[in-house]
């Protein structure tokens, strides 16, 4: 998780890091979200809306939960939410392939 953290920290700086429900909702219908981020104990309904907004109208946003809860993302760069999106998609392939890493135990 610490790679991570870090690269959303750098992510957050860059301000290029949404938190919370209705910002990171806009940012993907006005299509500047290139991921999406789910706290592990974000509530399924969370889950199914931010699921379907991320592929209505032919949008194809990867929607990832990660093994983080909100505790964990306010310890770790200082935001306390259950739903993030990555407005860039460089941070946003980087940051989706860390977290894939660090569930998969590599």
């Amino acid at each position: 998780m610490k790679d991570a953290m870090g690269f959303l920290g750098l992510c957050r700086r860059a301000n290029k890091l949404l938190c919370g429900h209705d910002v990171v909702k806009e940012s993907i219908v006005k299509s500047t979200a290139f991921l999406v981020m789910l706290s592990s104990d974000a509530s399924e309904r969370l889950e199914r809306e931010m699921r379907h907004a991320c592929t209505y109208n032919g949008k194809n946003i990867p929607v990832i939960r990660t093994a983080c809860s909100m505790d964990d993302f306010a310890a770790g760069i200082g935001k306390h939410s259950a739903v993030f999106s990555v407005s860039d998609a460089g941070f946003a392939a980087k940051i989706q392939e860390k977290f894939m890493e660090e569930s998969d135990g590599n």
